[in-house]
């Protein structure tokens, strides 16, 4: 399918212009075009998450409780520049992983959702205060029209 549209613009191209370069011209604008919508619809967003998931992978520290990929969770005990040592369980077992296993850190999530929260509730009292700062305006100067 991809090719048939891609041999009419090809000839659409060669027949109209009268050169039969233009065709391959044509061609290759539609091919680079092709490749740009790619390269932005998947390779970039991609390219995106893994280095988030590099940061994650890199940030943790000592005391975190995350979430492996396997779906084992635990709080970190040790921490070297490839592996991880986890504590998991009621018996405390400890666990060797490496630090590619890592798929969540519950604990940096948390302190996100925490901090989102404080934000929101921050905004939501200017709102308040603007409001109540419009209201006094308003009474002002209907206090002062009554006069």
């Amino acid at each position: 399918m991809l090719s048939n549209f891609l041999c009419v613009a090809g000839q659409a191209g060669a027949t109209g212009s009268g050169n039969p370069g233009s065709g391959m011209i044509w061609m290759l604008v539609i091919f680079a075009v092709m490749f740009g919508v790619m390269y932005l619809t998947s390779i970039r967003p991609q390219k995106k998450r893994q280095q988030e998931e590099q940061k994650l992978r890199d940030s943790v520290q000592i005391g975190d409780d995350i979430t492996t990929i396997g779906g084992i969770t635990g709080r970190i005990v040790t921490v070297k520049e490839d592996s991880i040592v986890i504590e998991t369980g009621a018996d405390k077992t400890r666990m060797k992983l490496m630090r590619w296993a890592i798929q969540t850190n519950n604990t940096a999530s948390e302190r996100l959702a925490q901090e989102k929260a404080a934000l929101d509730a921050a905004k939501a009292q200017e709102k308040e205060e603007k409001k109540a700062g419009k209201r006094r305006s308003k009474k002002s100067d209907v206090d002062e029209t009554k006069e």
